[in-house]
């Protein structure tokens, strides 16, 4: 439990940097996760096929990993919207309605009981949240955004932790990815066509950028996520990915200055997301130790 906790709270950290790197590229949302996922499988089948830890899974498992990772490539393609449309702080903030999200889908996709102490923790980032924007409506977009993204990202780790019963965390990561990047190439067309640009290619910081987007905050991270989740809930996992705007804002603060753009009700908010997470994180330790 403990390393999956450590493997978790890294994967979170790095984590935290894709709203700044997301920021920094020039591209729109959708080109951006395009050539993201573009590097990471290139990379990833790359780094298999050399060490020989590619195996082939069974055709009904590949649909449904191929299916999960078209849900994670929609949540990132909404994530990095909601930065273009507001910034990078009400982006990750709005991203820790995952917990809420995930308390009242949980218990459906595993036909459990809803735990109301998860959902009264949801609820509790929920008031967060919206003590921080009620003030500040001008970006709403950005706002609507950036829940869509919330919920979609709320949904892939519940699905992934059942697909984990049958498949490795390497296969796992492979073919999902692989399967969000197959899925956004065809769907790219019409979203050019719905929200047209002009720049099409990365310049050479963008690419930089990208590198550093695509072997860190994916590929690493989205492998230790992976491992954590085969010890942990989802819905913890989740929870604890409220970590990230933690430091993914404390990282706009200083980089983009973002902090002068936030009004003066950010900070009890923000309080009181991570309120809600060290209950959650207290809840566990206790059942442990009895």
């Amino acid at each position: 439990m403990k390393k999956a906790f450590i493997q978790l709270h890294i994967a979170v950290f790095l984590a935290g940097f894709t709203g700044i790197l997301g920021k920094l590229i020039s591209l729109n949302e959708g080109l951006l996760v395009w050539y993201r996922l573009l590097i990471t499988v290139t990379s990833l089948w790359i780094l298999y096929f050399i060490r020989g830890r590619f195996s082939k899974i069974k055709k009904r498992d590949l649909a449904k990993v191929f299916a999960i990772g078209a849900i994670a490539a929609l949540h990132w393609v909404s994530f990095y919207g909601s930065i273009k449309y507001a910034n990078v702080s009400i982006s990750l903030v709005c991203f820790s309605a995952i917990g809420f999200f995930t308390a009242l889908l949980e218990p459906l996709f595993f036909r459990t009981r809803l735990d109301k102490i998860e959902l009264l923790l949801g609820l509790l980032v929920i008031g967060g949240i919206y003590l921080i924007f009620h003030f500040d409506p001008h970006y709403k977009t950005g706002i609507i955004i950036g829940l869509i993204s919330a919920f979609l990202g709320s949904i892939f780790p519940i699905l992934n932790r059942r697909m984990l019963e049958r498949v490795s965390v390497d296969n796992m990561t492979l073919y999902e990815l692989s399967g969000g990047f197959l899925f956004l190439s065809l769907l790219l067309p019409v979203y050019l066509h719905l929200f047209p640009t002009n720049y099409f290619f990365p310049d050479r910081m963008d690419w930089i950028w990208l590198l550093l987007l695509s072997w860190l905050c994916t590929v690493l991270a989205f492998n230790l996520s992976m491992k954590a989740l085969q010890k942990i809930s989802a819905f913890t996992v989740n929870l604890t990915y409220n970590l990230e705007p933690v430091y993914g804002i404390l990282l706009a603060f200083l980089v983009l200055g973002e902090n002068r753009f936030l009004n003066e009700w950010f900070y009890p908010g923000f309080g009181i997301i991570l309120l809600a997470i060290i209950l959650q994180m207290w809840r566990l330790w206790r059942k442990k130790s009895v």
